[in-house]
């Protein structure tokens, strides 16, 4: 780097009595209007000092991603920005032009957005996308970039940085690739970091991982904004902690006291949502906001014959072959059983295997050895037109429900095609009024108005799209659903009322769940039995407590391990 303009240069050049790398005093955040008019974020204050970390939190839609992204230029071309007092490292950033934030940005604050898949342009090598800011902001040579890279590739904890530089996005596992966007928000060492939802729908381990290289960060004196809507993540690693609701902060302090004693409504219903060592059973949201209220009995309690098997996995095998020519076994020997009326988790990290058996189990992928059966029939061995009378019985509920919809579809005529779908699987005849009640008698299920008819998915919000999605799974009365990932992609309140509806749904009328999922409170939680799984194989099975409080499998030890928890 240039004499007197690197890294070292500028933390030196901070004086001692600098308290805060950012400082924020009355922001105000509006899209469209005259400014000051309508604002989506108003009055929030804050500071973060030098190796400090403040988590904002909140649910989707309080303002805290807008937050971020106005405090470093990038709220958007519409919308207007009010601040008393807007410093990064001791420099007034208010009314910077465009042209100046770009100079200012990655070289005295970083940014590490949620999709890193979607951050990283898929038709370059990560290696180039990290040296970019290097030749932008530096007068390194080419040879001395590449250096870099590779050391702050091994910062972030991937190894054989050689290999590394000339792979891209898709290649790379999703803990990865957060830890390549991290790589390039940091490749010029600034003093400060913004960081969205860094471990959203990340598996449990490689979460931790990212943790524990945002501490060690920390610990190196990086001042770091947090934003997230879990607060068991942010408990491991933020010093203090804003809670942010319709575009407020409704509650700050301390991570520990805050955890420990919140104050505000808002703040305890975040916690009580939080579903890890949550009984099965138990609600962890309501109308009343008392999430912590018991079911009327467990899920588990209502199933009328608990012996009877109604889906069946039997050594079930998938070989997929890679472009090299070589094979990858992804589902390998899997076996296991789902009883009447409960929920069987399966839980396993990224790349398990866990969305391939579920393809399996569904017969939308054919196996290479075993066998699938449904209600005691053979499901995966006989063709699709014998499997059509059984496809009924099967419902499914998949991570993303934006893109499972036809998004030029209406609610209306997502759940018309599948309640009339579900009409002619059962031979019955039909016409319109009995259609649309049928339609409004699902809604009514999922606990939706039916002025969403209207509306197209993508003007809908995140829970309310997985509602729709349960809902369309349950237009053709299954006896089985086959859950995969359902809540991932939600926040954590957002998550708990899915999960309720789930668990009420099967006491009401008997359904047999399979829950896939990464996260294990969600598992611990829902779950009646666990089969956890690795590399394409079942390592361990076993009833839920037994599983959580006595697991035998290493693997699963070291799942448990990492799970963040609250205190």
């Amino acid at each position: 780097m240039s004499q007197g303009t690197g890294p070292a240069a500028r933390r030196a050049a901070v004086t001692p009595t600098l308290v805060s790398m950012l400082r924020v005093r009355d922001l105000a955040v509006g899209f469209g209007g005259q400014p000051g008019t309508d604002p989506v974020v108003a009055g929030v204050s804050f500071d973060i000092a030098p190796g400090e970390c403040l988590a904002l939190v909140g649910e989707s839609g309080s303002g805290k991603s807008v937050t971020a992204r106005s405090l470093i230029g990038l709220a958007g071309d519409d919308a207007w920005l009010q601040a008393a007092e807007l410093e990064i490292n001791g420099s007034d950033v208010l009314g910077l032009s465009d042209a100046q934030w770009r100079r200012r940005r990655g070289r005295d604050v970083g940014l590490v957005l949620q999709d890193a898949l979607v951050s990283l342009d898929p038709l370059r090598p990560i290696g180039r996308e990290i040296a970019d800011s290097l030749r932008l902001h530096t007068t390194l040579d080419r040879a001395a970039r590449r250096t870099r890279v590779q050391e702050v590739l091994e910062r972030v904890g991937l190894p054989d940085g050689r290999t590394r530089v000339r792979q891209r996005s898709g290649e790379l596992s999703g803990g990865q690739r957060q830890r390549a966007l991290i790589a390039s928000a940091i490749a010029l060492d600034p003093p400060l970091l913004l960081i969205d939802e860094p471990t959203t729908a990340l598996d449990v381990t490689v979460q931790a991982q990212i943790l524990d290289l945002l501490e060690s960060l920390k610990r190196h004196g990086t001042a770091i904004l947090l934003i997230s809507h879990d607060l068991a993540v942010v408990g491991r690693i933020a010093d203090r902690i804003a809670v942010m609701s319709a575009g407020r902060i409704v509650e700050r302090g301390p991570a520990a006291r805050l955890l420990a004693s919140p104050k505000h409504e808002q703040t305890r219903r975040m916690i009580a949502a939080i579903p890890i060592d949550k009984p099965r059973g138990t609600r962890l949201s309501s109308p009343e906001g008392r999430a912590d209220a018991p079911a009327s009995a467990p899920a588990s309690a209502s199933a009328p014959a608990p012996a009877e098997v109604v889906l069946e996995a039997s050594g079930l095998v998938k070989t997929f072959r890679r472009p090299d020519g070589s094979e990858q076994r992804a589902v390998d020997g899997v076996s296991f059983r789902l009883l009447r009326g409960t929920t069987l988790g399966l839980v396993g990290e990224s790349g398990s295997g866990k969305t391939t058996t579920a393809r399996l189990l569904l017969a939308l992928s054919r196996p290479d050895a075993g066998e699938v059966r449904v209600l005691g029939r053979p499901f995966s061995a006989v063709t699709e037109r014998q499997r059509r009378r059984l496809r009924p019985e099967l419902g499914a509920i998949y991570q993303d429900a934006l893109s499972s919809f036809d998004p030029r579809l209406s609610v209306d005529a997502v759940l018309r095609d599948a309640v009339r779908g579900a009409r002619h699987a059962a031979r019955q005849a039909g016409n319109a009024a009995r259609d649309r009640a049928r339609v409004l008698e699902l809604l009514d299920q999922v606990s939706l108005p039916a002025t969403l008819l209207s509306r197209r998915p993508l003007s809908l919000s995140g829970g309310q799209r997985q509602r729709v999605g349960i809902a369309r799974a349950l237009a053709s009365e299954p006896q089985i659903l086959v859950c995969d990932e359902p809540v991932s992609s939600l926040d954590v309140t957002v998550q708990a009322q899915v999960l309720d509806l789930l668990d009420e749904l099967q006491r009401e009328r008997g359904l047999s769940l399979l829950l896939i999922s990464h996260d294990l409170g969600v598992i611990q939680h829902a779950s009646d039995q666990v089969a956890v799984m690795l590399d394409g194989t079942i390592v361990e099975t076993g009833d839920t407590a037994q599983v959580f409080t006595a697991p035998r499998h290493p693997y699963t030890q070291s799942l448990l391990a990492a799970v963040p928890r609250l205190g």
